[in-house]
């Protein structure tokens, strides 16, 4: 029988994540984790100010890697090769019991794969799985190399890498799940969700390159709405990194969005929402969660239009769609993604149309798809980190 925390060989682990949403996700395993072993357990890795607060000094700040698009990749490419180079040394000289990396493949697995390739003792979870379901399905079978499970945020993807004869994986949950009561409104909040002018939200993006792209269309689309005479309050949530090049793009909008700034006054929004023209990405799973009918649309540079296309094998790019397994949410992309095309469906998702009423009962659907019972998404995570760990040669 194992003694106190106190008197047991503390494991280190070592984890690595590049972006706010992996941060925090980190931030969240390291805390069940120690919670698990208590003082038995040491970090080290690469991480954001969540996991610092958690105790993680990281090699350098993930600043350093905020690289959007295939161009800025490239003119950064050297920088990125030398803190991948940077990152393998250090894991290779903590020698940990278990490596995590999370999210960001196009940095951590080849982080992983480089790992693996000098010292396979060292086991590695990968939390988020690669969209090998949407593109390049061959990467699952790849990572069996050198990924030892795969922690998935959404319940279709165990099947899919047992049918792409990937590693194994598992569903933890989406951290989202844990975030519903600050997602969907009260009785106040759901009158005003049914009240008189709908609430419209507008989320063109969380990245610089996503709102100079979609700014000027969005504007458009909402001014044919306002011209053919519908009414609508609108607000913009936003960031504040975010705001100056969002004040910029608004300028010269016909109706003149509320902007709100911050998570908090973003979820407050999202509880009073009638609607919502969204970018695609997340926002859309969260905005299903929050039971708000949308449209989505994407626009992005030429280049990485043409080599995306030719890899996606998804019939929808909308997450809420993929979870549901059916295409409820419209999307507007590239040439589609014009502003009479948006401003018709949006005056479709604010009445009470088939097609919002189609998503509404979609939407009331997607709590027992995602349910994970009665476990939190941090805690399926870290007993299946801790398993790996066990079964490791190193604990052997």
């Amino acid at each position: 029988m194992a003694g106190p925390a106190s008197s047991r060989v503390a494991r280190k682990i070592f984890l690595i994540a590049t972006e706010e949403s992996g941060d925090r996700l980190g931030a969240h395993l390291m805390k069940v984790l120690r919670q698990r072993l208590g003082d038995a357990v040491n970090f080290e890795g690469v991480g954001g100010l969540a996991m610092a607060k958690e105790g993680l000094r990281s090699l350098f700040p993930i600043e350093e890697l905020s690289i959007i698009g295939f161009s800025a990749v490239i003119k950064q490419l050297p920088k990125v090769l030398r803190l991948i180079r940077q990152t393998v040394r250090a894991v290779l000289a903590a020698r940990p019991d278990v490596l995590v990396i999370i999210d960001s493949p196009d940095f951590t697995h080849r982080v992983a794969r480089r790992v693996r390739a000098r010292d396979p003792s060292i086991p590695i979870v990968d939390y988020v799985s690669p969209s090998v379901w949407a593109w390049r399905p061959g990467r699952a079978r790849a990572m069996r190399v050198y990924i030892d499970h795969v922690l998935a945020l959404l319940p279709f993807e165990p099947e899919e890498y047992r049918r792409l004869s990937g590693p194994p994986c598992s569903y933890v949950g989406h951290p989202l799940t844990e975030q519903l009561g600050l997602l969907r409104p009260n009785a106040e909040e759901t009158a005003r969700r049914n009240g008189t002018p709908p609430v419209l939200l507008v989320l063109p993006g969380s990245r610089r390159s996503e709102i100079r792209h979609h700014m000027a269309v969005f504007g458009e689309a909402l001014d044919r709405l306002n011209a053919a005479g519908r009414e609508f309050e609108l607000i913009l949530p936003t960031m504040p990194h975010l705001l100056e090049g969002i004040r910029e793009g608004v300028a010269s909008w016909q109706v003149a969005p509320r902007i709100v700034v911050g998570e908090q006054e973003k979820r407050a929004a999202f509880r009073i929402a009638t609607a919502a023209l969204a970018k695609s990405g997340t926002v859309t799973l969260e905005l299903a969660l929050a039971r708000v009918p949308m449209v989505t649309a994407y626009r992005t540079g030429a280049l990485e239009a043409f080599i995306v296309r030719r890899a996606v094998t998804v019939t929808s790019v909308i997450l809420a769609n993929l979870v549901l397994g059916e295409n409820v949410v419209p999307e507007f992309l590239q040439e589609d993604c014009t502003a009479e095309k948006l401003a018709g469906a949006l005056g479709e998702v604010l009445s009470d149309s088939p097609m919002r009423r189609r998503q509404l009962e979609a939407f009331a659907r997607l709590d027992g798809v995602m349910s994970t019972g009665n476990q939190p998404p941090s805690v399926r995570a870290a007993d299946i980190v801790l398993a790996t760990l066990r079964r490791s040669r190193r604990s052997a």
